[in-house]
């Protein structure tokens, strides 16, 4: 039996359906007030609980053998950090005491490529580089990087099996919440996109990072960290892909990094007044130039990964957002 935490995301909804193929049992840990409409259609039992609930936690645990824990707390936007690590670092430490009283076979842990240490541009980012708790990109980055050290200790001084992967910029079918890259998708189709600025980073589809879940879980060693990139895209790149594939024209303004880094400290104003799915703010920027030349070389030779073309994933994405009508 296989239970998954934070199962109502893109990500939970990609393993769900992987694991599904596989013919796993698979329970999903849900909040009462989540919206559990993703999975119609999905044979999957719902567990009522919560990650900062330690005795829901243990309940929903028994019997089971593995436990993908993918509940996290993803912000772009700034004044989340009490919620972030809530969510993050205490969340994961009582995951973590639930699989031990238990007796889990094995934690596969969703850590994040922003946990670890900053490298200069050009360099290659692997498993050989530290997770940072101390990282100065932003809260998010830190709290990831704090519980994958939590994970991590928790194998080398109380016994636990455990694996962590760390996928890059998630995106593909499946996304009902609708995730930051998702909203962005939906911007462009709509024309709200009117600008664009420099910058890259690696993108994994989520079916490929689920995939790279269940092998870790099956073929992964003890207390390994593996990467579960993608491919590098720039934002230009990018842009030209979704005009190939809806024939829809690239935003004509490019915004000069220089002006674009004031603009960001201005749009958390705009998104709290409107509501509107966060894009672009300085985390976002800082992001997007930041390094992101990332290996999974680790993950194929060890585990057999192997994720498809990105341009593949956006063709499919925008083809799954026209079918669920969202633009």
């Amino acid at each position: 039996m296989d239970i998954i935490t934070g199962a109502t995301g893109l990500l939970g909804n990609a393993l769900i359906r992987e694991l599904l193929n596989r013919g796993r049992n698979i329970k999903a840990l849900v909040r009462k007030s989540s919206d559990t409409a993703c999975f119609s259609g999905c044979e999957v039992e719902q567990l009522f609980g919560d990650v900062l609930d330690l005795e829901s936690l243990k309940k929903a645990f028994i019997g089971a053998e593995y436990v993908y824990h993918l509940a996290s707390e993803v912000s772009i936007m700034p004044g989340r950090h009490r919620r972030l690590r809530e969510i993050n670092i205490t969340g994961t430490d009582n995951v973590i005491k639930a699989c031990l009283e238990c007796k889990v076979k094995r934690l596969i842990y969703t850590s994040s490529i922003h946990a670890f240490k900053e490298s200069k541009d050009g360099t290659i980012i692997d498993e050989t580089l530290p997770f940072d708790p101390c990282n100065r990109m932003g809260e998010y980055n830190r709290t990831k990087a704090k519980a994958s050290i939590a994970v991590l200790e928790a194998v080398r001084l109380r016994g636990l099996d455990a694996v962590i992967v760390c996928p890059t910029g998630i995106m593909g079918p499946y996304d009902f919440k609708l995730s930051n890259i998702g909203s962005m998708f939906i911007d462009y189709f709509t024309g709200k996109q009117k600008i664009i600025v420099d910058g890259a980073f690696d993108f994994v589809d989520a079916r490929d990072a689920a995939i790279g879940h269940i092998l870790a879980a099956q073929k992964g060693i003890n207390g390994q960290t593996y990467m579960l990139s993608g491919q590098r895209v720039t934002m230009s790149e990018l842009m030209q892909i979704l005009k190939d594939t809806t024939g829809i024209p690239i935003p004509k303004y490019k915004l000069p990094v220089w002006v674009a880094y004031p603009v960001a400290m201005l749009t958390p104003i705009y998104y709290r007044i409107t509501g509107h799915k966060p894009v672009f703010t300085i985390y976002s920027l800082r992001t997007l130039r930041s390094n992101s030349y990332i290996s999974h070389g680790k993950a194929t030779e060890q585990l057999g990964y192997n994720p498809r073309p990105i341009r593949q994933t956006i063709r499919e994405s925008v083809d799954w957002l026209k079918k669920c009508n969202l633009f």
